[in-house]
């Protein structure tokens, strides 16, 4: 049974509640003037990318306004849970370790408006065209849900639409995936898959919908999972023409059904890595229902966007300490880099105050590929480096590491299909020793200074007066 928590534990994820406090930070601003869905406001997006969230209050051609860069930099994050860093990731590992089932109400703002008949996707959505490359007009923030057919557990992950028709999508399909494998299941039994896509929901289900791998398994219900990120119960309610259930408080829902019979070529599509993605076979999305709030706010992420590997960043940092910690409990704390899309490079600090934990550092690093299979480089550091300055961990390896015994190469393992310089997935992973042998920490301890309180506040910004002091 799962825990119960006290008040001071739950957070008010609802998307709302969350663009609320981001505003009251800073980071929350709007362009008012009339913007293109044409390849201008992912290019703005772009542009600004790392900054504060923008909503677009006038895309043109539609009423609906346009949020980008959502979830796009740590600030960001920060100011929509309202907590730090790693107050965030102690809320992920929670959503692992303290799933809290969902809970039904009758009555939802997902549900405010809902439409059946007439449905024009095309229309009705300020879906982006992002790149003069892309195949066409694509939804990107879309988290899917949908129910395993043979387990009954509910799973929630971002998949791409590409808009195809009035209530036509396609739908990529990533393998490995565990939409995928129901979908499949579905397949065999010559049944189409119910499913629903929720654009702009709880952030609570935005971080466990980007979990993938050992920390969210097959039999792991993210709705459940959301739920015990938040600290209760995630609010939902039946969906109007699927068997499913739909987080209360989203402000777009697609309903429908992915053909198990019927494909279509989908993308070309600008990916996360930097490429293109090619075009491929792709399930189709027949959209049987549309519902949203009265005023509904579209949320649009730019496929090559900070957004799109931030999302990942804590969750991925919180599995990873999960799978790693209990195997080598020398491990303190782990960074997923930026310049490795916080998904593909991690540095992991470890302390070792015991000659028997020489050795455990490698371990560290063979456990944290065999957390996270798309990770390529790990560098282990001792416990007087700091993980998240980048020039910190290049100290570390620039005095530390000797590369004719200190660098660990795996060969011909899995990693992630969009890397090139692999082959279709299989590369050779590096792991990097940039630690100090226990017996030698004297010998490489670095200088220290003395603690001041004084800083750049204090000091004078007078030049000229200092000038002509020196003159005088």
């Amino acid at each position: 049974m799962a825990a119960l928590l006290s008040n001071a534990d739950i957070i008010d994820t609802r998307f709302r509640a969350a663009l609320k406090r981001m505003a009251e930070g800073g980071r929350l601003r709007t362009y008012d003037k009339p913007s293109d869905t044409h390849l201008e406001i992912a290019a703005v997006m772009k542009r600004l990318d790392g900054g504060p969230a923008i909503m677009f209050t006038d895309p043109k051609g539609y009423g609906m306004p346009v949020l980008g860069n959502f979830l796009s930099a740590q600030a960001n994050c920060e100011a929509a849970f309202g907590v730090d860093y790693r107050g965030i990731r102690t809320f992920v590992a929670r959503a692992l370790g303290t799933p809290l089932p969902p809970q039904i109400v009758k009555k939802a703002a997902a549900q405010e408006v809902v439409l059946t008949k007439g449905i024009d996707l095309k229309k009705m959505l300020p879906a982006l065209h992002h790149t003069t490359e892309d195949a066409g007009r694509f939804v990107t923030a879309g988290i899917v849900i949908t129910k395993d057919p043979d387990t009954g557990v509910y799973n929630a992950s971002y998949h791409r639409l590409q808009l195809l028709g009035a209530n036509r999508t396609g739908l990529k399909l990533d393998l490995g995936r565990h939409l995928r494998l129901a979908w499949e299941r579905a397949k065999s039994k010559k049944q189409d898959l119910p499913m629903v896509v929720c654009i702009g929901t709880d952030i609570a289900l935005h971080y466990t919908a980007a979990t993938m791998g050992s920390q969210m398994p097959e039999h792991a219900d993210e709705l459940a999972a959301a739920g015990g990120l938040a600290g209760r119960p995630m609010p939902v309610i039946k969906a109007v023409s699927q068997d499913l259930l739909v987080p209360a408080e989203t402000e777009i829902v697609l309903e429908g059904t992915l053909s198990a019979t019927e494909t279509v070529e989908e993308g070309p599509f600008g990916e996360f890595i930097g490429f293109m993605a090619p075009a491929a076979a792709a399930p189709v999305f027949n959209v049987s229902a549309v519902t949203h709030r009265k005023n509904p706010i579209y949320l649009a992420i730019n496929g090559y966007g900070r957004e799109t590997i931030m999302l990942r960043k804590y969750v991925l940092e919180a599995s990873l300490l999960k799978a790693v910690q209990p195997a080598v409990p020398i491990v303190l704390d782990a960074e997923m880099t930026a310049g490795g899309l916080h998904r593909f490079h991690a540095i992991v600090q470890v302390k070792k105050s015991l000659p028997a934990h020489e050795g455990l550092q490698r371990n560290a690093i063979l456990a944290s590929f065999g957390a996270l299979k798309d990770l390529d480089l790990v560098i282990v550091v001792d416990d007087d480096i700091d993980i998240r300055d980048p020039m910190d961990v290049e100290y570390a390896l620039a005095t530390r590491m000797e590369a004719s015994r200190d660098l660990i190469v795996i060969p011909e393992a899995r990693g992630h299909e969009y890397v090139r310089a692999g082959r279709n997935g299989i590369r050779a992973k590096l792991g990097i020793d940039a630690t100090v042998p226990l017996e030698e920490r004297d010998r490489f301890r670095r200088m220290r200074f003395e603690d001041t309180n004084i800083g750049l506040d204090d000091l004078g910004t007078d030049a000229a007066a200092i000038i002509s002091r020196l003159r005088g």
